[in-house]
Order: C-alpha cells, then structure tokens, then sequence
C-alpha cells in the first residue's frame, strides 16, 4: 500500500505540476505578458511546483529529513543523471560562456546554502537570504536577456505552446487543479515515503534523498531528454543548471520562511560536500568549451548509481550509523 501511495503521489505531481505550468502560461499569454518574463518567471517557478510543495509539507509534518533530501538529492540527480542519460543519447554542445556563468552560479549557492545550513539549522532570515539571492539573479538574467536576447526562454515556451488552453476559464481550471493536484500528490508521497523509511529500517534523509528526489527529478529529466533528441543542448544543460540553482535558493528560502528546519546531520556532513562536489565536475567541461558527449555521459550516470548505493550500504549509510 505504501508504495502504491508514494507511485500514485509522483504520477498526480507530475501531471497536476504540468497542468499547473500549461495553465499559467496560457493564462500569462492571455494577460499579455511578453514571452521573455513568461520564460523567466512562470515556466521557471512553474516547474519546480512539485518539489516546493514537497519541501513544504515534510517540513511542516515535521520530516525534514526529506525536505532537505528532495533538494539536496534532486540536484545531485540532476547533475549526474539528467545530464548524462541525454548525452548518452547525443552529445549535449551549448554556448559555453553562457554555461560556464549559469554553473558558477549554481556552485556559488551551493557554497552560500553550506554556510547558512553549517550551524544545523536554516531560520527565516537565512531563507530570505536565499530568497533575495534568487530574486537579484532572475532580474539581472532577465534585464540582460532583454538586451542581448535569450533563445533557450524562446524554446522552453515553444514546448508549451503546442498543448496550451486557449480559454482563459480552461486556463483558470488547469491552474486550479494543478494547485489542488500538487497538495495532494505531495501528502501522498511524503507520508508514503515516511512509511517506507520506518518499514525499511533507514531514516527519513536517505529516502529523501533518493526515491523523492529522483522521483520529483523526473520532469527535469523528461525535459533534457526530449531536448537532447531535439540537438537542443542549450535547453538541457540550462533546464540542469537552472533547476539546480531554483532549488538551493528558492525552494529552501521559501521553505525556511515558512517553517525553519533543522539540518540533518547526515546531508550536512556527507551530502552537501557531495553536491558540491558535482556541481564543481561540469565546471572544467565548461572552460575547456567541450560538449557534454557519451563518454561523460556514461560516467555522470555511473556517478549516480554509486551514490544511490553508497546511500544504502556505503559511506553515507556507515556515517549514518555512526551518528546514532
């Protein structure tokens, strides 16, 4: 039953985050708003919806164990397997200047969320720390875009436009029940994958960190394959870089403003230094100006299957042991 409740929790997540993302930017397109801001805003914040309600609700059932874990986890999934199953598929070439900037970017806030979370707990003034972090880069990419221009927001809203409602009370419906969708997914996953984690004799964190956060990983993942069949390796690297950088700052930050939490022992000594630590691999690739190809891919993949299993029954799991 319980894996029945985690499964039926990802698909209404995944298909009510879809409907809630459609609905908003039809709803935007008939309001007006300019492609570039709907690019920026609505479709950035509209994807990571399941992941925000997911944090949200472990934190204030009092599970933060998963909330930090979907985060931390989903951007070491991202990195590692988002990234490497697409370029397995075809090698992901991009504009690297632009690559470079958006992954230092996503290795600054890790580095800045490492030292908000080093005293065990993230409050309400660190979360707006984060929050305001986000707030300062989404204006000067989206001012910068304004002038330089910016294809990958021009193609991430074409994915959209194909399937959109072209009535604004459709509109109104499809984001009403994406927001009902999205509250009732996440308590079905979250309260599933607490089960889970007491019946299967491993903490809340480990869970978190692997079976939601690959699960809530799963759009991003849909989205840089289609993107690599497509030769869009712009759009799969910037849908990785992006999401990454959203979750630290603004899934966090509004989590912590809402219900401060508490670090989990375990993530802040083992896997944040192994998010950061993959956030600094794609960096090299960045500056030698080298596409992403299968041989990296592979190796990203591996990356994270190592990882899964180190969570279960290696390093992560010794270190967890020992905290107890």
């Amino acid at each position: 039953m319980m894996y029945l409740q985690v499964a039926a929790g990802l698909v209404i997540l995944l298909v009510c985050g879809e409907l809630l993302v459609r609905g908003s930017v039809a709803l935007a397109e008939q309001m007006g708003i300019s492609k570039l801001v709907i690019g920026f805003t609505v479709i950035a914040f509209g994807t990571s919806a399941p992941e925000l309600v997911v944090c949200i609700q472990a934190a204030t059932e009092g599970v933060p164990g998963i909330a930090f874990g979907n985060v931390i986890g989903s951007n070491i999934a991202n990195t590692l397997l988002v990234l490497g199953i697409p370029a397995m598929i075809y090698p992901l070439y991009c504009d690297t200047r632009s690559a470079l900037r958006d992954s230092l970017l996503m290795v600054g806030a890790s580095i800045l969320f490492m030292a908000l979370a080093w005293n065990g707990v993230i409050a309400f003034w660190q979360g707006f720390i984060l929050l305001m972090v986000l707030t300062a880069a989404v204006l000067r990419s989206y001012f910068r875009a304004r002038v330089e221009g910016d294809d990958g927001a021009e193609e991430a809203l074409e994915e959209y436009e194909q399937n959109m409602p072209r009535n604004i009370f459709v509109s109104l419906f499809f984001i009403l029940m994406g927001l009902l969708g999205l509250v009732l997914g996440s308590h079905f996953l979250v309260n599933g994958a607490v089960v889970i984690a007491h019946v299967a004799g491993v903490s809340d964190e480990i869970i978190g960190l692997t079976l939601v956060a690959l699960g809530t990983s799963l759009p991003e993942l849909a989205t840089s394959i289609i993107a690599a069949v497509r030769r869009h390796g712009d759009v799969a690297i910037g849908n990785v870089l992006g999401s990454n950088f959203f979750n630290i700052t603004g899934i966090i930050g509004v989590t912590a403003m809402i219900e401060p939490m508490e670090a989990p022992s375990q993530i802040l000594h083992f896997d944040l230094w192994i998010m950061l630590a993959v956030s600094l691999l794609v960096v090299p690739v960045f500056l030698a100006k080298k596409p992403i190809g299968r041989v990296l891919g592979g190796f990203l993949c591996l990356g994270y299957v190592t990882y899964v299993i180190a969570q279960f029954y290696g390093m992560s799991g010794v270190y967890h042991a020992g905290l107890q």
